[in-house]
């Protein structure tokens, strides 16, 4: 949250934090995000908000707010955008640095490494069901758009 904080002041972009502990709070967060006069929605990653996924996206489309998400996953049940991880680079880096450990390389000698690979996606279907108009230069970026 600090660093979304930092980039939207420098932006001079307001933020509205909305907790949600529990799945009762989804709904009053959404309508407090409307109440609040929220341009957009940016959904913090997790269990719990995967697990209601369905129920976000459905309660963003209805609310007619953009949204990032935090995987590809949400965009293919049909969210409008994510910029992540490639999971599967991840996972496949994952697998060889097991493949290291089991020929003997200590874990401490491994470096920690960040996400080198990023998925931009775009769902048009989304962004159509609330009347968004994604401009071609944004399109040109995305390495995937769901049509």
């Amino acid at each position: 949250m600090k660093e979304t904080e930092t980039v939207a002041r420098y932006l001079r972009l307001g933020i509205q934090s909305l907790e949600v502990k529990g799945p009762d709070d989804i709904e009053r967060a959404f309508q407090a995000a409307i109440k609040g006069r929220a341009n957009g929605l940016m959904l913090a990653g997790g269990a719990f908000f995967g697990f209601h996924e369905k129920r976000i996206i459905d309660l963003a489309a209805k609310s007619r707010l953009p949204a990032i998400y935090p995987n590809t996953r949400y965009v293919e049940a049909g969210g409008l955008m994510t910029y992540s991880e490639n999971r599967s680079e991840m996972f496949r880096r994952a697998a060889e640095i097991v493949d290291k450990i089991l020929k003997g390389t200590k874990p401490a000698d491994i470096p920690v490494e960040r996400p080198k690979k990023f998925d931009f996606v775009i769902n048009l279907k989304a962004a159509k069901q609330i009347g968004l108009t994604v401009p071609p230069e944004v399109l040109a970026r995305a390495s995937r758009i769901i049509r």
